[in-house]
């Protein structure tokens, strides 16, 4: 199974591409997608679904696992950061890719065994477990791939239980 984790964003999007059978999982390629700091939302959000969809076609996963939001100090950040996620969930339906959605505390008990572990927790879990030199560079890139992991362990160690996961397919 190829599965393509993604960091939501609107400035920097992570991405990682896992691949997994049962209990091995190695990692494919990851990185980010950028935009502009000068330019508009609206112009933007246009270049993620436009970058999304190219990506999706290049990498060709059977499944996307994406972050869901959760909200710190800055709603105007978060609101943004929301409109991005939204244009990216279309470009998976428009792809027709299944697409799996978690929770930050999902992804580190997922990763960590612990739902609380703090974000160099999570990194450094995701070096060891996909058998990297580094953390992966930029952050949004690791926690893609932490996203991505977090539905390998999901998937492919037994088999899913309805409530496990909420699927927007």
């Amino acid at each position: 199974m190829r599965i393509l984790g993604i960091d939501p964003g609107y400035a920097t999007i992570g991405f990682g591409l896992l691949e997994a059978q049962r209990a091995q999982v190695h990692m494919v390629t990851y990185g980010a997608i950028t935009t502009p700091a000068g330019l508009p939302l609206s112009r933007r959000l246009y270049q993620i679904d436009r970058d999304m969809e190219e990506l999706i076609g290049k990498l060709k996963p059977d499944v996307i696992a994406i972050e869901e939001l959760f909200f710190n100090t800055n709603i105007t950040t978060g609101i943004a950061v929301a409109h991005g996620r939204g244009v990216m969930l279309c470009a998976a339906e428009r792809c027709g890719i299944p697409l799996y959605e978690y929770t930050p505390s999902q992804v580190k008990l997922a990763v960590t065994g612990y739902g609380k572990a703090d974000k160099h927790q999570v990194m450094d879990m995701t070096r060891r477990l996909l058998k990297l030199a580094a953390v992966p560079k930029p952050d949004d890139a690791a926690d893609a791939l932490a996203i991505a992991l977090c539905h390998a362990r999901s998937f492919t160690s037994r088999l899913p239980r309805s409530g496990d996961v909420k699927e927007t397919v």
